[in-house]
């Protein structure tokens, strides 16, 4: 069975789908993997180390010729126009923004995985890549923020006066939020945190920071598989009213808060952050889906005026947060793929069992028609309203 990997080229992603680490697992499930040349290079891996590691290295890959093909950003419909009808796809497919993709995967009749639908039970969590990726996220955002502060994070105490530490608040308590706590605390900054699941207090605490309660409904905002449930318009407005002084107070503000197949929750107005002290940075690690902060823009740095009118605030809308730690970010998702295909392979061969609850709940596409649900009845409205 021939397994391919090819180059990214969405620009800015430097993340690959295999490392040499992988490929060594590939092989050892009895694949035939096929890296395209420089396929590794931005995160750190060179055509050699996947040689080495028993993968074959060609300058261009014949995509019509694999039988499964691993990647990181979603496909295209004309990509999948050449993958061979039968042919399995693994990687993040966003499938609720590429409703033409997951289209053409099924008219095509490729079987394919997205990596977003891995179920969040213990036994998938080696196959998380949502999880793993927001741990990279939730780490660089601090490092991001850290080299636009003007201050210390820390306190220092010297003979020329006391540095007091700085204050970090991060909205959203799930993988990438619990990271960028930890991270910012490890720097020495006061952190505190809220999240609308009341459950994940202690997980704040346990990362060394101090839960923020708010008086909002809890069970309203419970979802599924450890995520959030948006709020309706009078709660979410309550919200933004209840969190406006602790924004007001925080020298660094973080925002993390997505539901899966939805635009990002708007969290903090322009106002809100108007309300800072000057020098202040604000880091939307939800830029690329809407924001949670009102007029951020994805990959851009954006200033905002003080309402005291003494100096501005940055608004940093994050943009491929992981694929900027490459190397690591790489080695946690090519692990992940590997760890899903040895669900379903066995010395060479594939063998999908659709009454494992993983595989099944990881299969977008299947036999010619779309198996995930949500995403079906997503094109089905599409079609109606055409």
């Amino acid at each position: 069975m021939r397994a391919g990997i090819a180059r990214e080229r969405v620009e800015g992603e430097r993340r690959v789908a295999a490392t040499p680490e992988s490929v060594g697992q590939l092989v050892s499930l009895g694949l035939d993997v096929t890296i395209e040349s420089g396929a590794g290079i931005t995160a750190g891996h060179s055509d050699a180390s996947f040689s080495d590691a028993g993968a074959t290295v060609v300058s261009s890959l014949d995509v019509e010729s694999l039988d499964l093909f691993a990647h990181v950003r979603p496909l295209t419909p004309e990509f999948v126009s050449r993958v061979r009808p039968g042919a399995i796809t693994i990687g993040l497919a966003s499938p609720a923004a590429e409703l033409p993709t997951v289209q053409a995967l099924a008219e095509r009749g490729v079987t394919a995985f997205a990596l977003e639908l891995v179920p969040r039970i213990s036994r998938a969590q080696s196959m998380d890549a949502l999880s793993s990726q927001a741990l990279v996220a939730g780490y660089r955002s601090v490092i991001e923020a850290a080299t636009r502060f003007p201050r210390f994070f820390p306190l220092y105490m010297t003979a020329a006066g006391t540095i007091p530490p700085a204050s970090v608040l991060v909205l959203g308590a799930g993988v990438a939020g619990l990271q960028a706590i930890g991270t910012a605390k490890r720097l020495g900054a006061r952190v505190s945190a809220n999240d609308v699941r009341p459950a994940s207090a202690d997980e704040v605490k346990s990362m060394g920071g101090k839960f923020i309660t708010l008086d909002l409904d809890a069970k309203a905002a419970e979802g599924t598989g450890g995520y959030a449930r948006e709020l309706g318009q009078d709660r979410a407005a309550r919200q933004r009213e209840l969190l406006t002084p602790h924004v007001a107070a925080s020298d660094v503000l973080i925002t993390t808060a997505a539901i899966p197949g939805r635009p990002a929750p708007l969290l903090v107005t322009t106002e809100m952050v108007a309300g800072m002290k000057a020098g202040s940075v604000v880091i939307d690690l939800a830029a690329e889906t809407g924001g949670n902060v009102e007029g951020v823009v994805a990959g851009e740095d954006t200033l905002v005026a003080t309402r005291a009118g003494d100096g501005f605030v940055t608004l940093v809308g994050m943009k491929d947060a992981a694929s900027a730690m490459a190397t690591d970010a790489s080695r946690l998702y090519a692990k992940n793929v590997a760890n899903l295909l040895a669900l379903m392979i066995n010395d060479g061969a594939v063998g999908l069992d659709f009454d494992d609850e993983v595989i099944a709940g990881a299969c977008l596409t299947h036999a010619g028609r779309v198996r995930h649900a949500p995403t079906l009845e997503s094109m089905n409205a599409l079609e109606g309203a055409r």
